[in-house]
């Protein structure tokens, strides 16, 4: 029996040692190696002597970008306008999610030929799930397979304008020794994917596992390889999910899908704003909507904080959605500008509708529902509060004023404050625009 020689490889970074390591030494990453085969010199071949094709960047023909659309225009919007021809779209999320739901509804919807590899499922589990999703095409063929070459075999054979692998944890290189699913076996598949792709120019869709800190599987390298990376999030209690890219080539990295999962499959929701913000019958403390941008996308989301007394010597400082150092910095202009009394109050925040914010222009919203929940006054639920607040207590502009107000006018609110500076491009007849130059003249408008 021939005996194999090893070595330890992290699955973050793919740093190599030759024996096992708590922490990674390169990216200081604890429990993350894994025992691989070293491959023999057998499987590379030298191919030093072989020179490569050079063209003068003048010379080159530019072809314009053609795209597939999966027809789910949510899944388009986030990939950039549809798939590339040649590119490999990576897609990772949680067990259960609905990943192989997402891509098995989009192939179906996709004009032309189609193939599903899958090493997960047999075709009657397929099957089943394409009759409950109630799947009919003419142009979607499955295979149940996990051999990288006979999928390649049959991709060259067949000729499919798509490709989809579910997933690229269960397919291995008979070239390699080690198993499938280990950083060797899901690098080498990839790359191989990839090269393939944009030698006979048709696109993949690879569908991978994540880690229990909810990061894609594998070596961080796979995130390189391919063109696109895309994120399938939502939480276990609820129907909601969102995919955002987190990296495109070919595309923003900053719009979102949403869907609502259904038994008969994923929807479209067309309307995301109606998700995202509550409008409550009588009006509640520490409740603000405000309007973010994602992508090219205006969004209207409701910010909740409540604040309680402490009886210990640290307060509390919980946020959900919404980063916590600038929550603290908010919470020293509040008081330092404001002149509300909030250093010994515990302080909790929420963005709802599981969605997070990073961009400044929802400070203002922010510091308004804390000064709401502390005086325990409301403020009016048919009022929308957007602008960015600096370290002094004034409130900066923000970026796509006219689409924020747009948003709001299509949702019936009545009024809408906004930085002074935005004020000159602010034009709407249906809903009454208050501008504001500080935290303190806002506060004073909003809670009377």
């Amino acid at each position: 029996m021939p005996k194999f020689k090893t070595k330890y490889v992290c699955s973050s970074c793919g740093y190599e040692s030759i024996r096992w390591i708590g922490k990674c030494p390169q990216c200081n990453e604890w429990n993350t190696f894994s025992e691989e085969i070293i491959e023999s010199a057998k499987h590379k071949t030298s191919k030093n002597n072989i020179s490569i094709n050079i063209f003068p960047i003048n010379e080159i023909q530019h072809k314009e970008e053609n795209r597939i659309k999966t027809g789910m225009v949510e899944f388009d919007r986030v990939l950039g306008g549809g798939l590339i021809i040649g590119s490999v779209v990576l897609i990772g999320g949680d067990p259960g999610i609905g990943k192989s739901t997402l891509v098995l509804q989009a192939a179906s919807k996709i004009k032309l030929k189609v193939l599903y590899a899958t090493g997960e499922e047999s075709i009657q589990q397929i099957k089943s799930r394409a009759a409950r999703l109630k799947i009919k095409s003419d142009s979607l063929f499955i295979a149940s397979e996990t051999d990288l070459h006979r999928i390649l075999n049959t991709i060259n054979t067949e000729k499919p304008e798509v490709v989809i692998i579910d997933s690229i944890q269960t397919i291995y290189n008979s070239d390699f020794d080690n198993s499938p699913g280990t950083v060797t076996q899901i690098r080498e598949c990839t790359a191989k994917l990839m090269e393939d792709a944009k030698k006979n120019d048709y696109s993949v869709i690879i569908i991978g596992h994540v880690t229990k800190e909810g990061v894609i599987a594998g070596p961080k390298i796979l995130e390189h390889i391919v063109d696109t990376v895309i994120q399938f999030e939502g939480e276990w209690n609820s129907s909601y999910r969102i995919i955002r890219a987190q990296k495109n080539r070919f595309g923003s990295t900053n719009e979102i899908g949403i869907f609502e999962m259904h038994e008969s499959g994923l929807q479209e929701v067309k309307n995301p704003s109606s998700i995202f913000i509550n409008k409550h019958e009588n009006d509640t403390p520490g409740s603000t909507i405000s309007a973010i941008i994602e992508g090219t996308r205006p969004l209207l989301v409701e910010v909740q904080a409540l604040v309680t007394h402490s009886n210990f010597g640290y307060p509390q400082r919980v946020s959900n959605g919404f980063d916590q150092r600038r929550l603290s910095i908010l919470l020293a202009v509040i008081e330092k500008r404001g002149g509300y009394k909030i250093s010994a109050n515990n302080v909790f925040l929420n963005m709802t509708g599981g969605v997070r914010v990073d961009e400044p222009s929802i400070d203002l919203a922010v510091c308004c529902s804390v000064v709401s929940s502390l005086l325990d006054r409301h403020i009016d639920n048919q009022t929308v509060v957007i602008g960015e607040v600096g370290l002094s207590g004034e409130i900066r502009s923000v970026s796509n004023i006219e689409k924020r107000i747009q948003e709001a006018e299509k949702l019936n609110f009545k009024r809408i404050v906004i930085p002074s500076i935005n004020n000159p491009k602010a034009k709407s007849s249906n809903i009454n625009i208050i501008p504001v130059n500080s935290l303190i003249e806002a506060t004073s408008i909003l809670l009377k």
